[in-house]
């Protein structure tokens, strides 16, 4: 169960990492008018939640 959970959270922290870096690269774009359809800022705080959940989880003894 441990492993499991430890494997969620780092994926769920390499999401973030991901999401991070789109909205990086939205908020800095050249052509404004090309503004996308991801709620980059949702996912990261999303994948940010689950990711501590599941450190959390893990590191219950």
């Amino acid at each position: 169960m441990q492993v499991s959970m430890l494997s969620v959270a780092i994926t769920a922290a390499a999401l973030f990492g991901v999401a991070e870096i789109a909205s990086w690269r939205r908020n800095n774009r050249r052509d404004v008018e090309q503004v996308g359809f991801m709620p980059w800022r949702g996912i990261a705080l999303a994948s940010a939640a689950v990711a501590l959940f599941a450190a959390a989880f893990a590191l219950k003894p």
